[in-house]
């Protein structure tokens, strides 16, 4: 199944649905950083709720970025997802490799719960929205589920998945998150709980359906397909904000790399592109950053 999200409404529109199948750009994330499974299911599991979140965005200007760290030996998880349906992210540690008893990855451990879920919406006006919530278990579906119904006081259900191959690679991924808009019936919760309880595994539900849409109709009889997008890892990094990047260092720091050095490399911390500058073009920026001073 190819990489991409559906909008849909059931229970005659009282409640709204987000579905997407992420296998590629989890891939894609797991290749960048050559992340171990515990580390890339981690990963994976928000950069697949992001791009949910980024398809909730109203403009093609805004931003979504979610911060995680509940203090486990994964450390931090950035993401930040785009209402184009790009998103790109990162953990502290991507070699974390740990399971519970049952052989499940042990993404809850490797995060931990001693800390929080960040959430900030830049609509590019004066100040950025950013809601906080502890939390729940650091397994990523529960968590954000709980962000949802406390700091967006939207009644959510959140089933997100990651299945590695035996070779670490990714074999499916993708997310789901089902809310109750504010007239949704007591019937209508019912229904939504009927369709959780019988769920399968979010990576399972992705791998083995044909497509979103029909994953979907099988879940509920009445469902409104409303929008289908596209989703990628893809991100906006370049030469030139990485030269900008050279710029914030101090006149020291950049003799050093023109004269021990002679030259250097700086990675992009969200995707793990690298870029190198030569000798020649650091002098090049000396001189120009010497000549805008005067």
């Amino acid at each position: 199944m190819k990489d991409y999200l559906v909008k849909a409404l059931a229970c005659e529109e009282r409640v709204r649905i987000y579905v997407c199948a992420s296998t590629n750009l989890v891939e894609d994330a797991r290749r960048r950083f050559d992340m171990w499974p515990t580390s890339a299911a981690a990963l994976g599991r928000t950069l697949s709720v992001a791009s949910l979140m980024g398809s909730m965005l109203k403009s093609e200007q805004e931003q979504i970025t979610i911060n995680i760290n509940g203090h486990g030996p994964i450390g931090t998880i950035m993401v930040d997802a785009y209402s184009d349906g790009h998103v790109r992210g990162f953990v502290s540690d991507p070699h974390i490799m740990l399971q519970y008893n049952n052989g499940h990855l042990a993404v809850g451990t490797a995060v931990g719960t001693d800390g929080y879920l960040e959430v900030t919406k830049d609509f590019h006006m004066k100040e950025n929205w950013k809601g906080t919530v502890a939390l729940q278990s650091g397994e990523i579906g529960e968590d954000f589920a709980y962000y949802f119904t406390v700091s967006e006081q939207t009644p959510s259900a959140v089933s997100v998945g990651v299945l590695v191959n035996p070779d670490d690679s990714i074999k499916a991924a993708g997310a789901l998150i089902i809310q109750m808009l504010p007239d949704a019936t007591e019937e209508d919760i019912v229904k939504v709980e009927a369709v959780l309880g019988k769920l399968k595994p979010m990576s399972n539900l992705i791998d083995e359906s044909e497509s979103l849409e029909s994953a979907l109709k099988d879940m509920f009889d009445d469902i409104k397909i409303l929008s289908t997008q596209e989703i990628e890892f893809k991100c906006d990094c370049d030469r030139a904000k990485m030269k900008r990047v050279l710029t914030t260092l101090s006149k020291e720091e950049r003799m050093k790399m023109i004269e021990e050095d002679h030259g250097c490399e700086i990675t992009c911390n969200f995707c793990g592109e690298k870029y190198k500058f030569d000798e020649e073009e650091l002098k090049e920026l000396e001189r120009f950053l010497e000549q805008y001073a005067k």
